[in-house]
């Protein structure tokens, strides 16, 4: 039987290792590492990451020279990501792409359009072979827009000292644990059978989960976000979920596009919202049916996308323990969920 720690070749690509050079071996090697909810995780610069996209992130980090009208969405894994992606794109392209029955969101995945850094454009065989960024567009009317998972701690300097845009997206934490809960047993093969939700709430509340802990990733951006608001907007998933026309203009605001009046009397607020709407993607043919270049299924990124789920699958018990310790970590922060 296969396993996290043995993947033949005919498995997907994103559980395959990539051909490591020395240098990154004696690298992996030094790192702490734990069995993770889908594949190895090692803790690189105080946050955990698979072992395949290590070298990615350091790519990135050596390698992407920021752009001062870059944007850049962040966020923890399973925080509504793509539905974010979804919104930046249209807000950016609306003027390129006015017809929704002719956008591209219809027949193109958000995460093709909107790719991650580390885990798309940098991520190779080669560390030296970078990406062509070329086709991305460079304004302040048309910026180019990138995603990355990685904490503010790991971001290139280049990201943290010019003027580009940082979009943070945050999730109550028990929805963010069992959203991803339910996307990790998706990437697992069937032959390796589900994890329990037990074994993974005991892994999320020490910190072990993709990108974790998810504390420390959000108080990151937080504290840069009071100290820095021309720099990071901090927006929860919650808020947008609630007032999403609210936080659609308060997004345009920040990235330099806000809507004009004659945009507004258009309706393009509302209509940006319906092409982007969990029910909108999630019934596209090309998100159920479509993978990315990594094998990952676009439907395994659209289940429920709802406010407070996670109250029928978590214990009584587990929602105390999990409030008590981001209470902990959070104190005296102001940041609250």
């Amino acid at each position: 039987m296969s396993t996290p720690e043995t993947c033949p070749s005919d498995m997907p690509k994103y559980l395959q290792e990539i051909q490591l050079t020395e240098k990154f071996k004696d690298l992996i090697l030094s790192l702490p590492r734990e069995k993770g909810w889908v594949s190895t995780l090692h803790q690189y610069q105080g946050f955990w990451h698979g072992t395949r996209f290590i070298q990615g992130v350091l790519s990135f980090q050596k390698h992407f020279q920021s752009q001062n009208a870059d944007v850049i969405l962040v966020s923890t894994p399973k925080s509504g990501t793509t539905w974010l992606k979804a919104i930046i794109f249209s807000l950016v392209n609306r003027t390129t792409f006015p017809d929704p029955k002719h956008h591209p969101l219809l027949t193109t995945n958000p995460h093709v359009l909107v790719p991650f850094l580390e885990l798309d454009l940098f991520i190779n065989d080669d560390e030296n072979r970078l990406p062509n960024l070329s086709s991305f567009s460079s304004s302040s009317s048309c910026p180019r827009l990138f995603s990355t998972h990685l904490p503010y701690v790991s971001l290139p300097e280049s990201v943290k000292s010019s003027a580009c845009k940082l979009v943070y997206l945050c999730r109550n934490p028990k929805d963010t644990f069992v959203s991803l809960w339910h996307f990790t047993n998706r990437l697992r093969p069937e032959s390796w059978g589900e994890n329990s939700m037990e074994e993974a709430f005991e892994k999320f509340c020490r910190g072990v989960s993709l990108y974790g802990p998810f504390w420390d990733h959000s108080l990151g951006y937080w504290k840069e976000s009071l100290e820095r608001p021309e720099k990071v907007l901090f927006l929860r998933f919650e808020d947008m979920k609630r007032e999403p026309d609210i936080n659609l203009r308060k997004l345009a605001e920040f990235i330099g596009c806000p809507f004009s009046e004659e945009e507004e009397a258009k309706n393009v607020v509302e209509n940006v919202l319906k092409l982007c709407s969990f029910e909108s993607l999630s019934n596209l043919e090309v998100n159920k049916k479509g993978k990315l270049w990594s094998g990952q299924a676009h439907k395994a990124f659209f289940r429920r996308g709802e406010v407070g789920d996670w109250v029928n699958y978590l214990t009584d018990e587990m929602a105390e323990r999990l409030d008590l310790i981001v209470e902990q970590k959070m104190h005296g922060s102001g940041l609250k969920f």
